[in-house]
């Protein structure tokens, strides 16, 4: 579990994370989502106990930060943006090293077992500068995770990686979470987020908004319903606009799209209303916007 409040770090006179409040419950996929400089990595190096908050206070694993930080680190496993290698070992003998750094109980068993997982198995005993990217990225995600930490910080995951490669990392991710781990995730892969994430932070510098990727839609664009007709007009549309539960309509070719409260509950009356005025429906769906149109448009009112 995460947990911050007020959570704030300057720079002389900059400021990178500003007043963060927030709190995550064990076993959530949690996606921190911010465009480049937005203060992402700044809050996971604070979170991890790499550099100290200017003020403010926060916990994670029950442990807090400025006071537990060795017990933070033992606890938690995080994928940076720019992982470092000893690049003139093996990734079998990388590993090792910082299995035990962790001091791993089973260092072999554990190493092989998430080389295995990520495909490098074949590889272990190639040197790290003959790895292209992607191989060096599943490596690091393999290092995350050797302690079996209760939480795990990634930054962007699936950089460098391909189709095949991204799956199987989100396909891993979705596998610790029904561990009960917790795993916070900084990413600009916003169809990944949507995948992977119970809920998502939109933040830059401060947090701009937090819930579901679902009721985030619905908060910024509402829910929009397309009602598709034989024909259409716009006597039909003033005849919809003054039903209470519709705050939006306009008529689209020979589509109706009207913003609703609750499609589910209200769609059927108003296909009522429709076949009463001798309209004929074709079929009803609703119009979704991306995660990335709401991203935007969150970012740019910011």
């Amino acid at each position: 579990m995460i947990t911050t409040q007020n959570l704030t770090k300057r720079f002389d006179q900059i400021t990178a994370v500003e007043n963060l409040t927030l709190e995550i419950p064990e076993g959530e996929v949690f996606g921190f989502l911010g465009p480049n400089g937005a203060g992402k990595t700044t809050t996971v190096r604070m979170l991890t106990s790499l550099i100290s908050p200017t003020s403010g206070s926060a916990t994670v694993n029950g442990h807090a930060i400025g006071e537990r930080d060795i017990d933070i680190r033992r606890s938690v496993g995080l994928l940076t943006e720019t992982p470092g290698w000893y690049d003139n070992l093996s990734a079998e003998r990388n590993l090792e090293i910082y299995a035990s750094l962790y001091e791993v109980e089973d260092i072999k068993g554990q190493v092989g077992k998430y080389l295995r997982f990520l495909g490098l198995w074949e590889r272990r005993l190639d040197v790290t500068a003959t790895f292209s990217k992607g191989m060096k990225q599943k490596l690091a995600i393999a290092r995350a995770l050797l302690h079996e930490p209760r939480t795990v910080f990634l930054d962007e995951p699936t950089a460098a990686l391909d189709p095949e490669a991204s799956r199987l990392v989100r396909e891993f991710i979705l596998e610790i979470k029904q561990q009960g781990r917790t795993i916070f995730i900084c990413t600009h892969n916003l169809d990944e987020a949507e995948r992977l994430c119970d809920r998502i932070a939109v933040f830059k510098t401060r947090l701009l908004v937090l819930d579901s990727p679902a009721n985030l839609r619905r908060q910024v664009f509402g829910r929009k319903v397309v009602f598709h007709l034989l024909q259409a007009d716009q006597a039909l549309v003033e005849k919809i606009i003054q039903l209470p539960q519709v705050t939006e309509a306009k008529l689209i070719d020979h589509k109706i799209v009207a913003t609703i409260d609750d499609p589910e509950k209200h769609n059927p009356e108003i296909i009522r209303l429709l076949v009463s005025e001798g309209a004929d429906v074709q079929f009803v769906g609703e119009l979704r916007r991306s995660l990335e149109d709401v991203y935007l448009q969150l970012v740019k009112n910011a």
